[in-house]
């Protein structure tokens, strides 16, 4: 079972139903994105009740970006919710004293989970520009179905 945090009764935290008003998800997808990866476990209060920070709360608004915008699934933008949490652990580990070779790994690990998330995003941008082809296609043959039968109308 994953570690429980316990919080600062003075930290700025929202309880479950909070965030899921805020960011218009039931309590039920929210548990489920936590079950899923998605989202950390969250903070708990002494009751066990869940406590959401800010930065919960722009996860689960990143989260619905990339299904509703990209039509991504669960398990690509569990993919790239990881290649951003591996950037942001090199991020905050980042000393420009490490030797050459150390930092040439870690700009190396960022380039492979960045080309990670762009393969992601370029397989659903080519299936949508596969889609607007066809979508394309249709509307050209269904004008010249109408001009015919417009044609037609007038003999």
């Amino acid at each position: 079972m994953a570690e429980v945090k316990k919080v600062a009764a003075d930290e700025p935290y929202l309880q479950i139903g909070e965030v899921a008003d805020r960011t218009s998800v039931t309590q039920r997808t929210l548990r489920f994105y936590e079950e899923r990866g998605l989202l950390k476990p969250p903070s708990r209060m002494d009751g066990g009740f869940r406590l959401y920070s800010d930065d919960d709360v722009a996860r689960v608004e990143q989260i619905k970006r990339m299904q509703s915008l990209l039509g991504l699934t669960l398990a690509e933008i569990k993919e790239m919710v990881e290649a951003e949490e591996v950037r942001e652990e090199l991020n905050a580990t980042y000393r420009p004293d490490r030797p050459v070779d150390e930092r040439i790994q870690r700009v190396t690990k960022r380039i492979e989970v960045t080309q990670r998330q762009v393969d992601i995003i370029s397989t659903k941008l080519d299936a949508m520009i596969e889609m607007r082809k066809d979508l394309d296609e249709k509307l050209v043959h269904y004008r010249e179905v109408v001009v015919d039968l417009e044609k037609q109308r007038v003999s």
